[in-house]
Parts: structure tokens; C-alpha cells; sequence
């Protein structure tokens, strides 16, 4: 996976379904969902980079499956995109709750 990307405005550059994969490198169907951490924007600076820090951490277990993943801080809200593993977004997002506790799975496709 490459970096996590911090989307610290409302209006990137190019809308993320644009940006996010949606194959992999195989012409699989990638599988996509999204995290909310309620009230991250609003915590001090060092919260806030802690809680990137952990889901650098946890991305560094599944970076085998893990190809895309933008947190937009103004929205507080974690784009993840998957390889197609079943039960790889579950298991994703209890790891993030664990780090995390606030953090919700909101939405996977």
C-alpha cells in the first residue's frame, strides 16, 4: 500500500472516486469502506496524530490487502479500499477499534 493520504479540506483536488482504485493489480473488483472517528477534527494536534499513527499501525498488518486509504480530517472519516479477502473489512475495522475505540464502520461496499 502507499501512504495514507490526509485530506485536510472539504475540496480536493479531484473527487476520491476518481482517486481511489477500483481494481487491483489483477483486474479484481476492489472493495471499499469507510471509517468514521466522530470528533477527530476537533481534538488537539497530538490526538490527532496519534490516531494517524495507529492506523499507520494497522494498515502495516494488512498492507497485503490494504491498496488505498485517505482520511479526511474535516469530515472525520477513514476511505479504505481492500483487495477482494473475505472478512478482510471486519477484521480491518475491529483492529482500528482496538487502536481507536471511538472509531465506527460506517459504510462498505
Amino acid at each position: 500500500m502507499s501512504e495514507l493520504v490526509i485530506a485536510p479540506t472539504l475540496l480536493p483536488a479531484e473527487p476520491l472516486r476518481k482517486r481511489a482504485p477500483t481494481f487491483d493489480e489483477h483486474g479484481k473488483a476492489l472493495s471499499d469502506f469507510m471509517v468514521l472517528i466522530p470528533g477527530l477534527v476537533k481534538k488537539p494536534q497530538h490526538i490527532i496524530q496519534a490516531t494517524i499513527e495507529h492506523i499507520q499501525t494497522v494498515f502495516a498488518d494488512y498492507q497485503h490487502v490494504v491498496v488505498f486509504a485517505e482520511l479526511n480530517l474535516k469530515l472525520s472519516l477513514l476511505w479504505v479500499s481492500v483487495k477482494p479477502v473475505p472478512g478482510v473489512r471486519f477484521q480491518i475495522s475491529e483492529a482500528l477499534r482496538a487502536l481507536i475505540p471511538e472509531a465506527r464502520l460506517v459504510s462498505h461496499i
